[in-house]
């Protein structure tokens, strides 16, 4: 499994030359640390970067609040149809993206978003996975500990952040991580609604610098090779959480 990554790694710094060798060599014969500077020449990929982070940071932030708000009302709070409406959340994880692609373009078309930021932070601010995953672990916290806080005087928003989302970190910290991740790598919704290099993300970009760089396979590796440097740190820095997290959530309905 590492080896596509070493691969790709060593294949980064390698000369032109070194491209079309067989067989493939797999060090290069010199490490040109050039390549990277040549992709940033080619295409506007401080921008990819920049707007991939923008949309990225964004859409976790926005979808990891509203899980917790749209979770711990489901979960924690008694209230007319709430059954019905989580039953409701939840069918949308049966529906693939791609079934609703073109009724959100027609919206964000109409709302006059596309090629714009909020075109591609909006419609992902919702999950229906992460509002699941959230409930479940709700669910897990003891009752006595909210019973306490309303004791204390504590309204429901005291408790949802002084009670409950402590008691979450580790479920928290597990749904920012996968939703980092999907949107980070995510290809299909930017390329359909961007139109100038100047909104596209690291991955669209990525799809015109390989039309563009042609057979140029070390320069394609450098630009992967940074792309998913992003990726490997947070994945790294998340990892022990994300280990906690999946050994403490049990489900419940």
């Amino acid at each position: 499994m590492i080896f596509p990554f070493v691969w790709m790694f060593l294949s980064a710094f390698k000369p032109d030359s070194d491209s079309f060798v067989y067989p493939p060599r797999w060090f290069p014969t010199r490490w040109v640390f050039d390549n990277f500077k040549r992709v940033f020449d080619m295409v506007p990929f401080l921008r990819y970067y920049l707007n991939s982070i923008i949309v990225t940071s964004m859409i976790t932030i926005g979808q990891t609040l509203v899980s917790i708000l749209s979770a711990y009302a489901l979960a924690r709070l008694r209230f007319p149809g709430r059954i019905p409406i989580a039953i409701l959340f939840l069918s949308t994880m049966i529906m693939p993206f791609q079934v609703t692609l073109i009724p959100t373009y027609v919206i964000i078309y109409k709302l006059g978003w596309l090629d714009t930021y909020q075109g591609l932070i909006v419609p992902f601010l919702y999950n229906g996975f992460s509002i699941f995953f959230l409930m479940q672990f709700f669910l897990t916290i003891p009752k006595d500990l909210e019973d306490a806080a309303k004791i204390d005087g504590c309204g429901y928003f005291r408790i949802l952040f002084h009670v409950i989302i402590p008691n979450s970190r580790a479920a928290i910290g597990t749904i920012s991580l996968f939703t980092f991740l999907t949107n980070w790598r995510s290809y299909l919704w930017p390329l359909v609604i961007t139109n100038t290099p100047e909104m596209r993300t690291l991955p669209v970009g990525l799809k015109y610098f390989v039309e563009e760089g042609g057979t140029q396979y070390n320069l394609m590796m450098s630009a992967s090779l940074m792309a998913i440097i992003p990726v490997l740190v947070v994945y790294i820095l998340a990892e022990k959480q994300l280990v906690k997290s999946t050994t403490l959530t049990g489900l419940k309905f």
